[in-house]
């Protein structure tokens, strides 16, 4: 672990809008930083959180931020307040995830004199997936932005999977030395263990929250031509409302798919993995993703993928060994495989057995955390756990 001139241990701090995505995918991480010595703070949007991260022994900040914020005086309050709060707790290492904390973070950074940032792109957000005529209008000054600002000096930048790190070398936004792969919030293969398949009509399900750019319009386009075919399935979405992304399907939607008898929503769950356990096969029709967990749990449990051939997606599958990718935006496709998957059980038996072997072999959380601290140690000037020291980081291949 990293010592530091003045003995002290080394203070972490996270950046992140939502608190509920700091817990869900780096709360372990954080742990894990905790336990190796670092006291570790979270700057965030804190709302159902604050007293799970209190409880877990890490320092909550709330950030005055809105995602989806855009009003000029309001965005620069909430990047005064990073300054303020930047010179105010000095931070040797601050970890900064998603698009607006990295460039806002990045700029305080500057102005407090915090040298050592941790940037994570994640899955690239609604500027980088939508068509919508907002989101063409901010991609090139998003992207000028993170040109300038996604890899400082002193810094690296952690990506979720090959493609957006290919993508980010290829436009400039990044040094190759600094490019650091690392796949996700990883999977607890310990907890999420392999069961056999229920009996019964065989389950579908999607585990995401409920937006478009999750491909939940194609879901449920596909579960239609399901029923239309005759072919036997009960689809399910798991999942909450996000208000505050802009691609946030209306909860009226959702409902009428569901009075259709099409799918049934269950909302926001917290036991995602025993639904996992009680399906059959896994989906998520995204349109782009940085690893998404769902599929990961998915693969643990041994269940088989259907998912999008797109960055992210399909770092997650090996295509005919643990599922099969489709084209994003294909209802036709999405439905074929489903009803390949579902009308042929050996072979979602035999997928879902090599997909818990990939999970143990690639997207271990253990893995995630070893890579992550040394990472940190590095930055800090300390040799890395297994003699890692700076330079790029890649944790398991495709």
């Amino acid at each position: 672990m990293a010592t530091l001139a003045n003995q002290r241990p080394p203070r972490l701090l996270f950046l992140i809008t939502v608190d509920w995505f700091f817990t869900s995918h780096f709360l372990a991480r954080a742990l894990a930083a905790r336990r190796a010595g670092y006291e570790v703070l979270v700057m965030t949007h804190l709302e159902g959180e604050r007293a799970r991260l209190h409880a877990a022994g890490l320092v909550p900040i709330h950030w005055q931020v809105r995602r989806r914020g855009l009003n000029p005086l309001t965005e620069l309050r909430s990047l005064w307040q990073l300054v303020r709060v930047y010179r105010r707790q000095r931070p040797d290492l601050v970890h900064q995830i998603a698009l607006k904390p990295i460039v806002y973070g990045t700029l305080a950074a500057r102005f407090a004199g915090v040298r050592h940032l941790v940037n994570a792109p994640v899955g690239m957000g609604f500027v980088f997936t939508s068509t919508s005529p907002l989101a063409r209008t901010l991609r090139p000054l998003l992207g000028l932005a993170l040109r300038l600002l996604l890899n400082p000096a002193g810094s690296r930048v952690v990506f979720e999977n090959a493609d957006d790190r290919a993508l980010a070398l290829a436009a400039g936004m990044v040094r190759e030395p600094a490019a650091v792969l690392i796949r996700g919030a990883g999977v607890d293969v310990h907890h999420i263990r392999p069961v056999a398949e229920p009996p019964g009509i065989p389950r579908v399900v999607l585990v995401a929250r409920m937006l478009w750019d999750k491909g939940v319009g194609e879901f449920v386009a596909a579960a239609r031509i399901l029923q239309e075919r005759g072919v036997r399935a009960r689809c399910l979405l798991i999942g909450g409302l996000d208000p505050d992304n802009r691609a946030c399907i209306e909860p009226t939607r959702l409902k009428a798919w569901q009075a259709e008898g099409i799918i049934d929503w269950l909302g926001h769950r917290e036991d995602v993995a025993e639904l996992i356990a009680g399906s059959h096969i896994v989906a998520l029709p995204s349109y782009r993703e940085g690893l998404p967990k769902a599929l990961l749990e998915g693969l643990a449990a041994g269940r088989s993928i259907v998912t999008t051939d797109v960055p992210g997606c399909r770092e997650a599958v090996i295509a005919g060994e643990t599922g099969l990718l489709v084209p994003a935006r294909d209802p036709k496709a999405l439905a074929d495989a489903l009803a390949c998957l579902l009308e042929n059980p050996q072979l979602r038996q035999r997928f879902g057995a090599a997909g818990r072997r990939l999970a143990e072999q690639a997207f271990a959380t253990e893995q995630v955390e070893q890579t992550t601290l040394a990472l940190y140690d590095a930055l800090l000037g300390a040799r890395a756990p297994g003699g890692a020291q700076g330079g790029s980081y890649t944790q398991g291949s495709s």
